[in-house]
């Protein structure tokens, strides 16, 4: 749009004509002087144009222009609400960090279907399952005791096999800022460094009862119902020292040292005073 040389009117400058004009600011010479303004801020309230067709084409800029304004102060205030809502959740967050203690029993093993066995490492996550009964009936399962100290066995068995062939295939931390408390879809993602997989040949000497005891029938192999269970922080830890020492590869071997280490640290134990592992294979 032209307004070089469009007369004006200004409540306190009076007369003068339009000699400069670009997208922010409007340069108009009035009877003794030159002044600069904020284009178009400057129309309407101090500024008049005596051009009637500029002066409503130049109405419907404004218009367009605080409807901008008004789309990017909206933009703004929702980031503004955003960001609160992130500060919130941070807040609540780190509430929850400094009030938590470690439960002793705060891992979980899953028992992987054949879809799952394939799912669970593209995807890496699991799905806790539902609730089967009452009030929240059909709601996904809360994993509450799961942490930021929490890690996940994957295991696995043939249908053909007996119980206490039951092997592990793999195994994660939980992800970085995942809160059992907080899961409201019931998956547990993976962290985004510690987790590992087994191949089959390995999966195949790390047997889950080796490990894993009901301390109400120590030397009963049973799983019974549902698609996990918690079990001890310091079985797991026996579980991660013996895939070390399973793993060839050196750069496989690296990661699941340095998994080893972070779980211990994260969980509170001394590698080095890892006890021997006692679960119910080791009882028979």
């Amino acid at each position: 749009m032209n307004l070089i040389n469009k007369k004006v009117t200004h409540k306190r400058f009076g007369t003068g004509s339009i000699v400069k004009h670009n997208d922010s600011t409007i340069e108009i010479h009035f009877a003794t002087e030159s002044k600069k303004f904020i284009f178009p801020d400057v129309f309407g309230k101090h500024l008049k144009l005596h051009d009637e067709s500029a002066a409503n084409s130049l109405e419907k800029i404004i218009q367009q222009r605080e409807i901008e304004q008004k789309k990017e102060e909206q933009k703004k205030e929702e980031e503004k609400k955003l960001q609160r809502k992130k500060q919130e959740l941070r807040l609540e967050y780190e509430k929850l960090m400094n009030n938590h203690k470690l439960h002793p029993k705060s891992q979980m093993v899953f028992w992987c279907d054949i879809e799952e066995q394939s799912s669970s490492f593209s995807e890496w996550k699991v799905f806790s399952g539902v609730i089967k009964s009452g009030t929240n009936k059909g709601k996904p399962n809360k994993p509450i005791r799961l942490h930021q100290n929490s890690a996940v066995l994957l295991t696995a068995i043939d249908s053909n096999m007996p119980e206490k062939d039951r092997c592990i295939l793999g195994v994660y931390m939980v992800n970085e800022d995942f809160i059992g408390k907080l899961c409201e879809d019931g998956y547990i993602p993976a962290h985004s460094k510690y987790k590992l997989q087994l191949t089959e040949q390995e999966a195949n000497q790390m047997l889950f009862w080796k490990y894993y005891v009901n301390e109400k029938s120590p030397q009963n192999m049973t799983w019974k119902t549902g698609k996990y269970r918690y079990f001890d922080n310091l079985w797991m830890a026996q579980i991660l020292h013996d895939i070390v020492s399973l793993k060839s590869d050196p750069t496989e071997r690296e990661l699941a040292q340095q998994f080893l280490k972070h779980f211990c640290k994260m969980n509170q134990i001394t590698e080095q005073e890892l006890s021997k592992p006692d679960g119910a294979l080791m009882r028979i």
